[in-house]
């Protein structure tokens, strides 16, 4: 019998809000956190307003050795640990997925480099956790209690994603019975937002912060960098069913690929993020016409937009998806962005409900069923899109569990 993967719990954080309830209502009352950050007027950024991590934590040392991106990811994770409904004892077998990004903060961190040398005083002694990709996991595992297969990815916007997608495949294979999964990410220091910025893809100008960011819109000048995290607990599904979780919903299908075509642009004719996708499609055994919504990788980049939108066209044709891009409520949340986006999604299909996609008033393609405005909508089934830099491809394909003990049906 070929074993199922559910997703039995839950944790986000994210400018929308950090709970179901908080980030519906941010989205039907089209509630968002665009802003210019005091360093740099020409920029917008998404940041999460009022987070501290001790909120989460409570007292906890090492908490100083995570960078921001770090400390979001540690937050959710905890949030899926407690709503899991297993107690701190019974996690010893779990694996651990993270997607993580780089810490960019190199002024905040070091702000005086002379010659090279950046030792001082009060540098930390273990300042080099706060730039190691596995510290979120490392103080993920010894709060949450894991033990099990573990893995950090880095493979950019496509970081975190990648990790859910990697853990199903270990519940799917019969490695593990149960995985925490997600990343967390931020961007949004002097160091962040300048790397972006010299390379280009960034929106910068002087309108209204709140139209900034327009993903697939003709009028798109680069993206919105954000902040956030997201985890969740994934199940082997009778094993959820038999300690009567509450389910989400289910993973069905996983694939990734490599453009390897160019460090920051697309490939042009879009061949491997196709493959990508379909090869999600076939591991889930549903063909194009059984996706009912697809949720876009969508940043507002000209090259990125233009590329997805026409890999859209191409798969789907003859067929209309609704089509949403998260990112124009959220901002782009580097390799944050698929965990986000997958939470976000589910909370949409529990709720029957989709955004639109925002500031969208001339679409780059007109042959595609884009949500222009906030719908109740009952659905189904969900697909995740995401590509990032360095040419890296993923998708996840989402269906509802409609089983017992499943809140959604």
């Amino acid at each position: 019998m070929k074993r199922r993967v559910v997703i039995t719990s839950m944790g986000v954080i994210s400018s929308l809000g950090h709970t179901p309830g908080e980030i519906i209502h941010s989205l039907k009352e089209e509630k968002v956190n665009f802003a210019r950050p005091v360093f740099d007027r020409e920029v917008v950024t998404a940041p999460v307003a009022n987070f501290n991590l001790r909120e989460f934590t409570g007292r906890f040392k090492d908490g100083r050795y995570c960078n921001r991106g770090a400390r979001f990811a540690v937050a959710s994770a905890i949030t899926a640990a407690k709503n899991s409904g297993y107690p701190k004892e019974a996690r010893e077998e779990a694996g651990l997925f993270v997607g993580t990004g780089p810490n960019l903060d190199i002024g905040g961190e070091f702000p005086e480099i002379k010659g090279g040398d950046i030792d001082r005083d009060d540098l930390q002694a273990l300042w080099i956790l706060k730039f190691l990709p596995n510290t979120a996991a490392s103080i993920i595992a010894k709060l949450v209690g894991v033990h099990g297969e573990n893995l950090t990815v880095t493979t950019a916007c496509s970081a975190s994603l990648q990790a859910v997608g990697e853990a199903f495949r270990k519940i799917k294979a019969g490695y593990l019975d149960f995985a925490f999964a997600g990343g967390g990410d931020s961007r949004l220091s002097p160091g962040g937002i300048l790397a972006y910025k010299k390379a280009g893809a960034l929106y910068a100008g002087n309108s209204d912060p709140y139209k900034a960011s327009r993903p697939f819109d003709c009028s798109r000048k680069g993206f919105v960098p954000g902040e956030g995290g997201a985890f969740f607990l994934l199940e082997e599904r009778e094993k959820a069913l038999r300690r009567g979780a509450t389910i989400h919903g289910e993973i069905c299908g996983y694939a990734s690929s490599l453009d390897a075509y160019n460090m920051t642009a697309p490939e042009r004719e879009g061949r491997w993020g196709r493959i990508a996708v379909l090869s999600a499609l076939r591991e889930a055994e549903m063909a194009p016409a059984e996706i009912d919504v697809i949720s876009t990788h969508g940043t507002g980049t000209l090259l990125n937009d233009a590329r997805e939108a026409a890999l859209i066209e191409d798969i789907y044709a003859g067929y209309t998806p609704r089509v949403i891009a998260l990112k124009s409520w959220i901002g782009h949340t580097a390799s944050a962005c698929g965990a986000l986006e997958l939470a976000i999604s589910l909370v949409c299909m529990k709720e029957g409900y989709l955004p639109e996609v925002r500031n969208l008033e001339e679409p780059c393609h007109r042959n595609i069923n884009f949500i222009r405005k906030g719908e109740n909508c009952f659905f189904n089934t969900f697909i995740i899109e995401n590509f990032g830099f360095g040419g890296q491809n993923s998708v996840l394909v989402v269906k509802r569990a409609g089983d017992r003990n499943n809140t959604d049906t």
